[in-house]
């Protein structure tokens, strides 16, 4: 009998059992992804657990510990199901979730940022002057390897000859040594606050001020039950192309249940307003 296929559905249900069975536990009866302060956060948080149906983390991991952890988890969600949508994004793509010690100077656009980077270490007083970290180090980075002639020209001579087309990053024969694309640029948070949303957002607009070349997309993943919170990040335009949350129908069915038409409001408003959706619509967005 032969095996059935993989879907999106069933890696989203994967996805979150790695998250429940490494990460998602509980304290007193109050899941970890609610804030103990707050009788909403936690009303939200058990019914969007309940809905997600997964024994929970017996020892749930505390600190950083769980940033990188929903980093990690995400990141292979997001290559497993890259790879189903090969035949709408081709390319030989690169994820990963370990960029603390290069950051985004590691990608054509940014490479320029590792000089300034080298400068600024030089001279103190410049670098205290401009006081910005230009080295970004995201969550989870996706760059695109360049292509080599024999790629490009695989069906016919499409470049016609090897003088043509001689700047853009995509064609390796440009470059000594070329670099990836930096396609994807993805914040991941396991709760929001106002201090974590505001330097996501600084983030972003570093991303979009400081390339040379295309932006990537920018986004960003949470867990946060509170569309409130969820709010301070997703609402405007300009920086964050979208958020998305790792489990939305089931923290909309949790809101409805709630009766809380405060909190209601603001999920209907996001989703509506197109900044807000759910992890299995992040891939379709980074194939676009």
């Amino acid at each position: 009998m032969k095996p059935e296929p993989i879907t999106i559905a069933k890696l989203r249900k994967r996805y979150h059992k790695e998250i429940c069975t490494r990460i998602l536990g509980s304290r007193s009866g109050v899941p970890n992804l609610a804030d103990i302060s707050s009788k909403t956060s936690k009303i939200l948080a058990i019914g969007m657990v309940k809905r997600l149906g997964f024994p929970l983390c017996n020892d749930p991991p505390v600190g950083q510990t769980v940033g990188t952890l929903f980093a990690e988890i995400t990141m292979d969600f997001l290559n497993n199901c890259f790879k189903l949508l090969s035949h709408i994004r081709p390319g030989e793509w690169v994820f990963s979730a370990s960029q603390a010690s290069v950051g985004i100077a590691a990608f054509e656009q940014y490479e320029h940022l590792a000089d300034l980077a080298t400068v600024l270490k030089i001279h103190k007083d410049l670098a205290a002057t401009l006081g910005v970290d230009y080295i970004i180090k995201p969550d989870i980075v996706i760059g695109r390897q360049p292509l080599a002639d024999n790629e490009i020209n695989v069906s016919w001579n499409i470049l016609g000859n090897k003088d043509i087309s001689t700047l853009t990053p995509l064609r390796e024969n440009n470059y000594d040594h070329p670099k990836p694309i930096l396609h994807a640029s993805i914040s991941c948070k396991w709760t929001i606050r106002s201090d974590r949303s505001q330097n996501t957002r600084t983030e972003a607009l570093n991303l979009i001020r400081n390339r040379k070349g295309k932006t990537p997309h920018i986004c960003s993943v949470t867990a946060e039950p509170m569309p409130t919170r969820l709010a301070s990040l997703a609402m405007g335009t300009g920086d964050i192309d979208c958020v998305y949350h790792m489990a939305l129908p089931e923290l909309a069915a949790s809101v409805r249940e709630s009766k809380n038409e405060d909190q209601e409001d603001m999920l209907i408003t996001l989703i509506k307003g197109k900044r807000l959706r759910d992890i299995t619509d992040l891939p379709f967005d980074l194939a676009s």
